[in-house]
């Protein structure tokens, strides 16, 4: 699959220790002012989806994945393939960090519903925007439009 990086043990996207995925495309939908724009520039990586998987299993302190961007939804079959794979071998949940709302990803929501375990937060960055506690991340989300659902 095809990633900007992982970070192996991040403390920060989810009230979980989590391994974050960053995926490597986007459509920018929030402009340039994107707090993830810089990314944009780093080289993508080709990662066998096994070895992700394998570090995530053997890492004793991880406990959920996580997946931000640029934008995962704009790579669907690599997110899709990874998540089908991921639950054979745990629940563990995973998290989706996506600048889509709920209404753009209706047939992408409706595929994923059937796994068990998954929060995607939803809604656009918006710059000067006061930051609040989202309880189902357990984290601070950067803009008042955002939010997460677990959908399944």
């Amino acid at each position: 699959m095809k990633l900007k990086g992982i970070i192996f043990e991040d403390f920060i996207n989810y009230k979980k220790i989590s391994m974050t995925l960053e995926f490597p495309y986007c459509s920018f939908k929030c402009g340039k002012e994107c707090q993830n724009y810089n990314l944009s520039n780093e080289n993508n990586i080709e990662v066998p989806i096994k070895k992700v998987i394998d570090s995530y299993l053997n890492n004793p302190i991880t406990e959920s994945i996580v997946m931000q961007g640029l934008e995962p939804f704009d790579s669907f079959d690599d997110l899709y393939t990874f998540i089908d794979r991921f639950r054979h071998v745990s629940d563990d949940d995973i998290v989706i960090y996506t600048g889509y709302y709920k209404n753009e990803l209706q047939d992408q929501i409706s595929t994923l519903q059937h796994y068990p375990n998954i929060i995607i937060k939803f809604g656009r960055y918006i710059p000067n925007q006061e930051s609040h506690y989202d309880k189902i991340l357990g984290v601070n989300l950067a803009s008042n439009n955002q939010y997460a659902e677990k959908i399944s």
